[in-house]
């Protein structure tokens, strides 16, 4: 059975007087090395003693030693309080300069497309700080699995999200083989997808996607139907690629194939325009300099490629 377990308020008072007293043997001489007065160091000491229940010190007009029982508590007391000193220490690193894991969600079609380059330049800035990229298409909260940051299409992120670009916006195409269309006519309207085999994507909370088009300014929604279902856009151009049907895919995704003749665009007119990429993160702490850095050299490749996005 779990127990319950609470450090009592103030336990941890006097314990470093203590440790001063013990090692130099003087009231006086561990006053000078915390920089407060003698009286505050006694005083200190006499409510541990009180606390723990037992006198720590033998105390003279000449000297101070320990008792048998301040030999036992400054023998597990000191390791203990110069483990803390080292994991506040350790802690504060991290606060000083970027360094140590930068932990990052992010879909797996945006890694090639948008992070792989950023993360390499990123790295050889940085020696100090490790990135780790957890591929995922799920919606993750952040701080409950240990992400600094996550990347996401812009009409994925929560509206209390911090967010910076990672990307223009995009077209969402609609992409086929030629061989899909060798024995059927391609689109020319929406409303035709009823004809044709349509390669789905399951959203991360469980619901089929419907296709979205731009038609003069006004969006609509088209439920479509086929024989492949698809949890990334990867799988969905793989499926694609391989004559299955037609596939909704952000243009970046399928760029590559359709430059090689693997895949052809179809219902251009009524290519949706997405916001684009985002690095998110709550941003309702301290941000750590390692993502602080992260962010910052996101913007500088930006501004480098002459971006006027806003971010």
């Amino acid at each position: 059975m779990k127990q319950n377990f609470t450090v009592r308020q103030g336990a941890l008072d006097g314990v470093e007087a203590f440790l001063g007293v013990a090692r130099h043997r003087s009231f006086r001489k561990a006053a000078d090395e915390l920089g407060v007065t003698t009286s505050a160091v006694s005083q200190a000491v006499r409510a541990l003693e009180a606390r723990v229940g037992v006198a720590l010190f033998i105390r003279t007009t000449r000297s101070v030693g320990l008792t048998e029982a301040g030999e036992r508590f400054h023998a597990r007391a000191r390791p203990a309080f110069e483990e803390l000193v080292s994991a506040s220490d350790a802690a504060r690193q991290l606060a000083d300069k970027p360094r140590g894991l930068l932990r990052l969600t992010v879909p797996r079609s945006v890694v090639p497309i948008v992070l792989e380059p950023v993360v390499a330049s990123f790295c050889n800035a940085y020696p100090e700080v490790q990135v780790e990229i957890v591929a995922s298409e799920e919606l993750v909260d952040l701080a409950a699995n240990g992400f600094d940051a996550g990347v996401r299409m812009g009409q994925f992120i929560a509206p209390d999200m911090v967010t910076v670009r990672l990307s223009p916006p995009f077209r969402l195409d609609v992409v086929c083989s030629p061989a899909y269309l060798a024995n059927r006519a391609a689109p020319e309207l929406p409303a035709q997808l009823c004809d044709h085999a349509c390669l789905r994507w399951r959203r991360s909370d469980g619901g089929i996607a419907p296709w979205t088009f731009n038609d003069n300014g006004r969006a609509i929604d088209v439920a479509v139907d086929g024989p492949y279902i698809g949890n990334d856009f990867p799988t969905l151009i793989s499926a694609a690629v391989a004559g299955m049907g037609l596939a909704q895919v952000p243009a970046p995704v399928a760029a590559t194939f359709v430059a090689e003749s693997k895949l052809q665009r179809v219902l251009e007119p009524f290519a949706p325009l997405t916001p684009g990429v985002f690095l998110y993160h709550p941003g309702r702490h301290q941000v750590m300099p390692k993502l602080r850095a992260f962010i910052e050299h996101v913007k500088a490749l930006r501004r480098g490629r002459g971006s006027t996005d806003a971010s």
